[in-house]
């Protein structure tokens, strides 16, 4: 997965809980900027931050060994 991939899954969850990115930014006390930047799949961002917002959206992470 890519930046790009794991914003676009943010944006399509908030969408579907009926949040603006102003509601979301709020509930983890957190700026409007970095979330824009999150769901536009900027790859900087602050990665103890994206996973706040994945759990604020209900989302997990799952890491898998990959069998190459």
């Amino acid at each position: 997965m890519s930046a790009e991939d794991v914003g676009r899954i943010i944006t399509q969850r908030r969408k579907s809980q009926n949040l603006t990115q102003a509601d979301l930014a709020g509930l983890g006390n957190m700026g409007i900027r970095f979330l824009s930047e999150l769901e536009n799949g900027k790859g900087t961002v602050q990665f103890d931050k994206v996973m706040q917002v994945l759990d604020l959206l209900g989302l997990d992470v799952v890491i898998l060994k990959r069998d190459r």
